[in-house]
C-alpha cells in the first residue's frame, strides 16, 4: 500500500506538533519514532520494500521486558512469536531489520529504561520505608566453609 506524498507530509506535520508538545519522555519517544518512520517513507518514496524481511530473535532479561516488547510489536502491527521449547524470554519477529531497529527497538530501549528505573525506585521505597532496612548487600557477613 502506497501513501500519497501529500498525505505523508500532512502526517509529518501532525507528528512534529505531537513531538513538540509531548508531556512525557515516552510520548516524545513514540512521536519521534513515528516521525522517523514517516520521514523514511517520504525520503525513500516506497524503496523500503527493497529490503527483505528477516527473522530476528530477541532474548529479553525478564517477563516485564517481554510484555513491553510484545505490546510495542503489536502496536506497530508486527506479530511476535515463539517456537516450541523456546524460553519465555525469547521473542521472534519477521521484519525489515533496519526499519525495526530504528523504530520499535529504539522505542523499546527508551521505555524499558523508564520501566527499570520505576521498578528500582519502587523496590528501594519498599525496602527502605516498609521493611525499615537499607538492603545493602555489601555489609553481609562472610561465612567460612568448614568452620
Amino acid at each position: 500500500m502506497t501513501i500519497p506524498q501529500q498525505d505523508i507530509r500532512d502526517r509529518l506535520a501532525k507528528l512534529e506538533a505531537l513531538f513538540a508538545r509531548g508531556a512525557t519522555e515516552g510520548e516524545r519517544a513514540a512521536a519521534g519514532a513515528a516521525l522517523e518512520r514517516m520521514q523514511a517513507r517520504l525520503d525513500l518514496g516506497g524503496k523500503a520494500a527493497a529490503e527483505p524481511e528477516i527473522e530476528l530473535q530477541y532474548s529479553l532479561p525478564d517477563v516485564w521486558a517481554v510484555k513491553l516488547f510484545v505490546a510495542l510489536c503489536r502496536k506497530h502491527e508486527i506479530k511476535p512469536y515463539r517456537y516450541p521449547r523456546q524460553r519465555r524470554t525469547t521473542v521472534m519477529v519477521r521484519v525489515r531489520k533496519s526499519e525495526f531497529e530504528r523504530t520499535i527497538a529504539a522505542e523499546f530501549q527508551s521505555l524499558h529504561r523508564e520501566l527499570t528505573g520505576y521498578f528500582s525506585e519502587m523496590v528501594e521505597h519498599l525496602i527502605g520505608n516498609v521493611m525499615k532496612s537499607d538492603g545493602d548487600d555489601e555489609t553481609l557477613e562472610q561465612r567460612q566453609i568448614g568452620s
